[in-house]
């Protein structure tokens, strides 16, 4: 990747955290109540890392896309420049996974968000920081089914 120039961010239905399209893909759809974005998803044995453990790399997807949408939802379209993860216990094969993120401060360059991975008993799971680089390209989200479209600021 080129540094230095400006990136275009915009929606992809082949996504591995939310495309709908990619057959290898998580398929999360979230859930946006003005502040806070919210998924479920529950892994299967293809997401395992030692036998029935779910994988720290797909603990760290579910909330990096989560993080993502909290942004775009506050019309910030960015990609992760640093990630903070704190894993606090294991996940296993078919528990159900709450996710949730926020922005928490938003600059002209950054946006900072936050996600907690947690059980349906609020168990936490994994918790997250990142900061975000903002692109010139923002992503708006339709009234009509909440599907990002790309629009230049």
């Amino acid at each position: 990747m080129e540094t230095g120039k400006e990136i275009s961010v915009a929606a992809s239905d082949l996504c591995f955290g939310c495309g709908q399209n990619n057959p290898c893909g998580l398929k999360l759809k979230f859930d946006w109540d003005g502040k806070v974005v919210k998924s479920e998803f529950t892994p299967t044995e293809l997401h395992q890392g030692w036998k029935g453990i779910i994988h720290g790399g797909i603990l760290t997807t579910l909330l990096d896309e989560a993080m993502a949408y909290a942004a775009y939802y506050e019309e910030v379209a960015g990609v992760t420049a640093t990630m903070e993860i704190k894993l606090k216990r294991p996940a296993l094969i078919g528990q159900p996974l709450i996710i949730t993120a926020w922005v928490t401060r938003k600059e002209r360059r950054f946006a900072e968000t936050e996600a907690r991975l947690t059980f349906r008993d609020g168990t936490v799971i994994t918790e997250a920081k990142a900061t975000q680089y903002i692109s010139s390209k923002t992503i708006i989200f339709s009234s009509e089914g909440g599907k990002p479209n790309s629009n230049t600021q």
